[in-house]
């Protein structure tokens, strides 16, 4: 099966078992044998990794687990978080179109709904010059998985009563994602981060946040284009980079 796209997921590598899609992805590209959209898919990651070196569980063959090749080079270096914002998007629309329309994206790349994690997004990108040259996209998605070694962790299946078939659900998602890098490379990145604040974990709610040993209040004012999260605290706007600041959950 492949999905109805014009060329996201139509170069189509399913691996049994792999230490990460990311790095399969990345040997495709060293090998020049990717072109894009191309798609590595897997039911069981062994080295899977999140942000920053996270590490992400998942159970062999309940889940989502794949990594996406594109070639962004419309993006401005300084401006590559829009395309962070273009597929978070794409996979709220999914998970919104199964029947979970309450979830979001905890900034920077995480998926929740009501305050469980549901799913991760890590993005990895080649540079040349001013602009992005490649971008390998990983997805981590619990679908079918219903039980947890987190008690934060959470599934499309436990949210919503019930098994999803994960090929349809997996080609849907990749459907999407190309619908929203086409908005993005069409110059809709205004749109999209409007859409991505709407759907942001929290945002201009304000909230317990930990900077280093600190606890603050604050609230989430926005989203740089350089991926920065922009908070008020004490009255004042302060930006943040990724794991200067953390939500308390």
């Amino acid at each position: 099966m492949l999905p109805n796209t014009l060329f996201m997921g139509q170069q189509l590598f399913f691996i049994a078992a792999c230490a990460s899609t990311n790095s399969e992805a990345q040997q495709l590209l060293i090998k020049n044998e990717a072109t894009e959209g191309c798609t590595v898919i897997t039911h069981r990651q062994t080295q899977g990794r999140g942000q920053r070196g996270n590490s992400w569980e998942a159970e062999p063959g309940q889940n989502i687990t794949l990594s996406v090749i594109l070639s962004p080079t419309f993006v401005a270096v300084r401006q590559q978080f829009y395309l962070n914002m273009a597929v978070s998007l794409g996979v709220l629309d999914l998970l919104r179109e199964l029947g979970l329309p309450q979830a979001q994206v905890k900034w920077p790349n995480d998926l929740f709904f009501e305050g469980k994690k549901l799913g991760g997004i890590l993005i990895e990108n080649t540079i040349n010059s001013q602009t992005l040259q490649h971008s390998i996209v990983g997805i981590g998605l619990n679908v079918n998985q219903t039980s947890f070694a987190s008690p934060t962790a959470t599934s499309m299946a436990n949210v919503c009563g019930h098994a999803f078939n994960l090929e349809k659900v997996t080609m849907r998602l990749l459907e999407l994602l190309e619908k929203r890098y086409l908005q993005l490379r069409s110059g809709h990145a205004a749109r999209l981060k409007y859409e991505y604040l709407q759907g942001l974990y929290r945002y201009q709610e304000v909230h317990p946040f930990k900077i280093g040993s600190q606890q603050v209040q604050g609230q989430i004012q926005g989203v740089g284009e350089d991926g920065r999260l922009a908070v008020e605290i004490e009255r004042e706007l302060r930006y943040f980079d990724f794991k200067e600041i953390a939500h308390v959950v």
